[in-house]
């Protein structure tokens, strides 16, 4: 039976799940196609993606919807599917979860900004998340999980789309930049800033993921500056390194024994729950598990 979420959290450290978008690319996923299509096309596929990362030891795992908010899966033709889209997602990952992991219904950015930065009211954007949120909780999310945020004013948003969903849990963590005002998401939010707003939007647990070109130290860097703001759980979840093109391809260079090496600074650091983002694998995770078991 699994324990709660939150209750864990307090004696132990939880490992996450690594990245999904370039596990599913190396089970056939063509670039340019959403991957989101796939829980219902493929789910055997997707599938074989949660159990792979269950088997190493993640207790926390992603479902595949990043994508699946109603207002992004227009622009994809993919009109009126969001619900089955959603519900599949996280039905996929119940699945392989059962009562070892728990699931956390991805919802990512929708691809433009609200009023005034953007043209999408805010009230359309609260409505499109409110559907994922609802979605994913019907298909057996134990909780959401807002990620990969660089505009706060969505993600609050979309948390509290989340808690007005029915949300038991809610994850939200935001993407930082480094520049000469220290660490900063796209539109200029630090990281004191976003943990003490998401956690006055409802969140339960804050935090960093996808990075960009951030090393394990400005990754610790950010954890420890969130774990002053805020008397939240931290999560945080490390690219493997820069995206560098080799050949035709992109890869992320920070392998498996490389990263793991380094993680346990995460955790010392004060994280609550530890994973991986993009360029990460079922690889790193599972050293990932050995390396946080003596924090």
């Amino acid at each position: 039976m699994k324990l709660d979420f939150l209750e864990q959290l307090r004696s132990h450290t939880v490992l996450a799940d690594g990245a999904m978008g370039t596990q599913l690319q190396l089970r056939g996923l063509e670039p340019g196609v959403i991957g989101e299509v796939w829980n219902v096309d493929y789910p055997d596929r997707v599938e074989s993606v949660h159990r792979a990362y269950c088997d190493a030891g993640a207790r926390y795992l992603t479902t595949n919807s990043f994508q699946g908010n109603p207002l992004t899966l227009v622009q994809h033709g993919l009109a009126g599917r969001a619900r089955e889209l959603n519900c599949a997602a996280a039905s996929v990952a119940s699945r392989i979860a059962s009562s070892h992991a728990w699931v956390f219904g991805s919802m990512g950015p929708f691809g433009g900004f609200v009023e005034p930065l953007g043209e999408t009211p805010a009230d359309e954007l609260s409505a499109a998340f409110e559907e994922q949120a609802r979605s994913l909780l019907e298909g057996g999310a134990d909780g959401i999980v807002v990620e990969t945020m660089s505009a706060l004013e969505e993600a609050v948003i979309a948390v509290r789309a989340a808690r007005k969903a029915g949300a038991p849990v809610v994850v939200a963590m935001m993407t930082f930049g480094k520049g000469p005002a220290g660490f900063r998401t796209m539109t200029g939010v630090g990281p004191e800033k976003a943990a003490t707003s998401l956690e006055a939007a409802g969140a339960d647990v804050v935090g960093t993921n996808c990075g960009v070109d951030l090393s394990l130290d400005d990754y610790e860097a950010i954890v420890r500056a969130m774990v002053g703001a805020t008397a939240r759980p931290v999560i945080v979840r490390p690219n493997a390194g820069k995206p560098t093109l080799v050949g035709s391809g992109v890869r992320y260079l920070q392998e498996p024994a490389m990263m793991a090496a380094e993680i346990g600074r995460l955790a010392r650091a004060g994280a609550r729950i530890v994973g991986g983002c993009c360029g990460t694998s079922p690889e790193h995770i599972a050293l990932f598990r050995h390396a946080l078991e003596g924090v």
